[in-house]
């Protein structure tokens, strides 16, 4: 099989420009296609997407990551771009998400329409990747790791004070930066409460699913994935739990290699792609 390459593109989003890498070893002939959707305050560029997305590449797919519009980072994924962070919401990741897999049926990507599409998402991208999936035929195979079973993340007592000031403030562990939330996402969340319902999509995905979820979770608790677990629906589909296994499966960014988790994560989820995207 030839070396994978990568492109790079732009398309407009709801919030501003979506980046969009492709990988693939081959660019004329449909193949399958598998998108990647980053979680909060990640990008496509963080820790483990980049290895992730060669992985799949060479496995014979066309690997398609990005950055949402309102990831707010620059292509280097430094946070320069805290207005599209703070106004960001999951109706606006859903019609970002939309509008790649669009162009990627499409073939306006640089590579050829594909033969058939999965996603993968993590944590916040994972519950994307759902309701995405529950309700786009195009969805062939699914994968979500670490994913969130509600959009609704702060107690009563946070939801009320940001509502009192305007914005919420949420710090980057990584760099220290105090990044903002304006009230956009408590609105979304409550004036499309039905769409929003991840649990309800879950229950409604006709595609294989294989949802993968950390024993160690610190982020999004492993009875998030239980509660998804608890309404799959297709018979293929299953879900496994990481022992040890934190948010990001020990990954961290910068990349600084693999961990046994993540090698879990990694050999299942190309794994089940080969499986059932075909």
């Amino acid at each position: 099989m030839a070396t994978p390459t990568i492109t790079s593109c732009e398309l407009p989003g709801v919030l501003g420009p979506i980046a969009v890498d492709v990988r693939a070893a081959g660019r004329d002939m449909p193949r399958p296609a598998v998108v990647i959707v980053h979680g909060f305050k990640g990008f496509k560029d963080w820790g483990m997407f980049p290895p992730l997305a060669d992985r799949l590449a060479r496995a014979g797919f066309v690997a398609v990551s990005l950055n949402l519009s309102g990831a707010g980072v620059d292509a280097a994924g430094n946070f320069v771009f805290p207005e599209r962070f703070g106004h960001d919401t999951i109706s606006a990741a859903l019609t970002d998400l939309e509008r790649v897999l669009d162009a990627l049926a499409a073939g306006t990507l640089d590579i050829a329409p594909p033969s058939v599409i999965g996603l993968l998402g993590h944590s916040r991208g994972g519950g994307v990747a759902i309701l995405t999936a529950a309700r786009d035929a195009r969805v062939t195979a699914l994968v979500t790791w670490a994913a969130i079973a509600d959009v609704n993340r702060w107690p009563a007592d946070v939801m009320a004070e940001w509502r009192k000031k305007g914005r919420h403030d949420v710090v980057n562990a990584r760099t220290g930066e105090v990044l903002p939330l304006y009230t956009d996402v408590l609105d979304d969340n409550a004036q499309n409460a039905g769409r929003l319902d991840i649990v309800a999509a879950a229950g409604g995905i006709t595609a294989p699913w294989l949802l993968i979820h950390g024993e160690a979770d610190e982020a999004v608790p492993l009875a998030e994935g239980e509660r998804l677990a608890a309404v799959m629906r297709h018979p293929a589909s299953r879900h496994e739990w990481i022992a040890g296994g934190q948010h990001t499966f020990g990954a961290k960014h910068p990349w600084a290699g693999s961990t046994p988790e993540l090698e879990r994560v990694f050999a299942a989820s190309v794994a089940w792609f080969a499986r059932y995207l075909t």
